[in-house]
C-alpha cells in the first residue's frame, strides 16, 4: 500500500472522503514521519498529539456518518507558530511571545478548519518572521531535509522542511520579503505568494502592513491551488482585503500554455547567479515552452527604485511594530534581529511616506513596460547556490557574512513592494544536492495563470516528488 504521507494534499483530502483512508491513519503516517525526521530537522516549536487525534477520530466518526464533508475533510497540518488560534501557543518564534495565547483565531485558520482541515502542531520559524535563513536562537535552527548543515530557507522554515520531509501535507506561510517562496526553493516544494490584498491577514503576526502576504506551502501547484482556494477572498476583519471573486483555481490547471508569454529576468534578477542556477532556470523555460509557452529574455525597469523604496518601507514598519518591546525588553532580541529593527526608528518620515507614495507609480510603470510584453516574469528563486547555516549565521560570522544572508532573498523581495503575485517551484538540484527553485511573477490577481504555468510544469518533471535524505533508512 501507497505510504499515506507520501500522498499530495489533495491526494490525502480525496482518500479521506472516499473511504481510501482514515484521517487517523494519515495522522498516524505523518507523525511516524516526524518522528523520524524531526529530531534532525527541528521544524516544530510545540504539538498537540491528544488534540490532533480526538479531531481525527472526530473526522472519521462524520464519514462514517455520511455528514457533509469539506474540501479537506480530516487532513491533518501545522503551520508556521504566527497565526493566532484560541485558546493555542503562538510563539512568532521568539522569546517576547513564548507563553502567549491568543483569545481569536486567524481568518486563514479558520477558513481551512471550515474545509475539514485539523492542527497538530506549530512550526518553526525564523523569529518574529524575520530572517531568510531559518535561524532561530531561541527554538534552535531549522535544518534543510536534503543536507542538514544548509539553510532550509525562512522566515517559514518549519513550513518548508515538514512539507518535505513528508510529515506535513501542506503549510501555511507568510511572505513580506520572500518568506513563502524561500523555503519553497530551498526544501524543494511549491509555495505562492499571493497578490497582497488577495488572502485575509486577520489573526497573522504582523511584520510590515505594506509587504506582509498570507499563503500556502505544499507538495504540488495543485495542492497549492486547492489551498488557495479555501483561504481566498473578502474577509470583514481585514479591512485590505480584496473584495473579489474568488477564481476556480483547480478548474485552470489544464496543463494547457499555448500563446503564454514568459520572460525570464535578465535585470537585476540575474546579478551575481550561479551558473548552475540560471542552468536549471533556462531548462525549466525549456519545458515550459514544450508546453505551449513563448519564451523570451527581458529587461526589467525600476529595479533600483524598486528595492531602494522596499527596504525603507519594510524597516520603517516593522520597527513601528515593535517599537514598544524595543524599549521594553531590548536584550530579548538575537542581535542581528535588533541589528534590523532599531536603524528603522532613525529612518526620516519623509523618505517613509516618499516610499509608500510612489508605490503605486511605480508598480503602474512597471506593468505598462513589462506586461505589454510578457504574462509571466521568471527568475531563480534564490541566485545563488544555497549556502550553509554557518556561512549566513550574521549574529556569530565574520565580517561580509551579512552580505551572503541579505543575497538569500534578493530576488524575492522585490514583489513584495510591487505587491504582485508569485509561485515558486523545485526545477532541478545544484551541484552540492540542494534544490534549486524557479520563481514566477504575474500581474496583480493572476494566481490563477502562475498555478496553470507551475502545474504544467510538474506535469513533465519530477523534481516534487522527489524524497529527501533526512528520510533515508
Amino acid at each position: 500500500m501507497t505510504d499515506l504521507a507520501a500522498l499530495s494534499l489533495a491526494e490525502a483530502a480525496a482518500a479521506v472522503r472516499t473511504g481510501a483512508a482514515t484521517a487517523l491513519a494519515l495522522l498516524e503516517a505523518c507523525r511516524a514521519n516526524r518522528d523520524r525526521a524531526n529530531p534532525k530537522l527541528n521544524a516544530t516549536i510545540w504539538h498537540d498529539d491528544a488534540g490532533a487525534e480526538a479531531a481525527a477520530r472526530a473526522a472519521d466518526a462524520a464519514v462514517a456518518a455520511k455528514a457533509p464533508l469539506g474540501k479537506l475533510h480530516g487532513v491533518p497540518l501545522a503551520h508556521k507558530d504566527m497565526y493566532y488560534q484560541a485558546g493555542r501557543p503562538c510563539t512568532c518564534g521568539s522569546l517576547i511571545r513564548k507563553d502567549f495565547v491568543p483569545a481569536v483565531t486567524a481568518t486563514a485558520i479558520e477558513r481551512l478548519h471550515a474545509a475539514g482541515a485539523t492542527v497538530w502542531g506549530g512550526l518553526n520559524m525564523a523569529e518574529f518572521a524575520q530572517n531568510p535563513t531559518g535561524h532561530n536562537r531561541h527554538y534552535g535552527d531549522c535544518h534543510n531535509p536534503w543536507s542538514l548543515a544548509y539553510i532550509p530557507g525562512g522566515s517559514s522554515s518549519g513550513s518548508g522542511a515538514s512539507v518535505a520531509a513528508r510529515f506535513n501535507y501542506a503549510a501555511l506561510g507568510s511572505d513580506t520579503g520572500g518568506s513563502i517562496r524561500l523555503p519553497a526553493s530551498a526544501c524543494g516544494v511549491t509555495g505562492i505568494k499571493p497578490t497582497q490584498t488577495r488572502v485575509s491577514r486577520y489573526g497573522a503576526m504582523p511584520l510590515s502592513f505594506s509587504h506582509d502576504n498570507v499563503g500556502p506551502l505544499a507538495r504540488t501547484a495543485r495542492d497549492c491551488a486547492l489551498l488557495l482556494g479555501v483561504i481566498a477572498g473578502h474577509d470583514p476583519k481585514d479591512p485590505t482585503s480584496a473584495d473579489l471573486p474568488v477564481p476556480d483555481y483547480e478548474a485552470a490547471l489544464t496543463g494547457d500554455l499555448r500563446g503564454v508569454r514568459i520572460g525570464l529576468a535578465e535585470t537585476y534578477f540575474l546579478d551575481g547567479a550561479d551558473p548552475p542556477v540560471v542552468a536549471a532556470a533556462e531548462q525549466a523555460l525549456r519545458v515550459l515552452a514544450g508546453r505551449g509557452a513563448i519564451v523570451s529574455r527581458i529587461r526589467l525597469p525600476l529595479m533600483d527604485a524598486v528595492a531602494a523604496y522596499g527596504g525603507v518601507v519594510s524597516r520603517v514598519e516593522a520597527s513601528a511594530i515593535h517599537a514598544q518591546w524595543l524599549r521594553e525588553r531590548p536584550g530579548d532580541y538575537a542581535t542581528h534581529l535588533s541589528g534590523r529593527l532599531y536603524p528603522g526608528l532613525a529612518i526620516p518620515a519623509t523618505y517613509y511616506i516618499e516610499s509608500l507614495s510612489r508605490r503605486g507609480p511605480v508598480l503602474r510603470a512597471f506593468a505598462r513596460e513589462v506586461f505589454a510584453n510578457v504574462d509571466l516574469i521568471a527568475s531563480p528563486t534564490i541566485r545563488t547556490m544555497l549556502p550553509s547555516l554557518a556561512e549566513t549565521d550574521i549574529d556569530h560570522g565574520p565580517p561580509g557574512t551579512e552580505t551572503r544572508f541579505m543575497a538569500v532573498s534578493a530576488n524575492t523581495r522585490p514583489f513584495n513592494y510591487l505587491g504582485l503575485p508569485a509561485i515558486s517551484i523545485p526545477c532541478g538540484f545544484d551541484p552540492d544536492g540542494l534544490p534549486i527553485g524557479l520563481q514566477l511573477a504575474a500581474r496583480p490577481f493572476a494566481e490563477a495563470r502562475l498555478l496553470a504555468a507551475a502545474d504544467a510544469y510538474q506535469r513533465d518533471t519530477d523534481w516534487h516528488t522527489r524524497l529527501p535524505p533526512v528520510l533515508a533508512p
